[in-house]
């Protein structure tokens, strides 16, 4: 027995879809980051392995908006697809923004010697956490898009 809406596979074929929907939504190299985090932090050079897995992470991140913001990017085609999920594209850009300010503070506050080792792994977890969610309605953003609702109820 059918309680609620169906969601049938999306009549689009992947390659019919725009190029940005077909890749990772955050490339860059997050888990090499999150790795970083478990060395201790009085290793020799931990604040410089911590700075250069940083790199990675914010180039990636600065290409994931480079492509879904650009004017041919997946933003502009879902607000043509389904101008209907505008709303959430515009929280995803201003997302861009936040998430890209707090990399530049990250990687600021890792070149500092001042800066404790407890702070910037809590900056880190956030960072990280905001990512998570980031990526998570990015997906879901591109899941709504993509399906579609056929209803259906006894």
């Amino acid at each position: 027995m059918v309680t609620g809406p169906i969601q049938q596979p999306s009549t689009v074929s992947p390659a019919a879809r725009p190029p940005a929907a077909r890749r990772p939504l955050l490339p860059g190299d997050v888990p090499a980051l999150v790795r970083a985090l478990a060395v201790p932090v009085r290793e020799p050079g931990w604040r410089d392995a911590l700075s250069h897995r940083l790199g990675p992470v914010r180039h990636g991140f600065a290409e994931h908006v480079r492509l879904t913001e650009g004017p041919t990017g997946l933003y502009a085609e879902l607000r043509h697809q389904a101008p209907r999920l505008d709303r959430g594209v515009r929280l995803l850009t201003r997302e861009h923004a936040l998430i890209v300010a707090a990399l530049a503070a990250l990687q600021h506050a890792v070149e500092r010697p001042e800066v404790a080792a407890e702070e910037l792994h809590g900056r880190i977890g956030e960072l990280l956490r905001a990512l998570h969610r980031h990526r998570q309605r990015g997906a879901d953003l591109l899941w709504e898009a993509y399906q579609a609702d056929l209803g259906g109820e006894d």
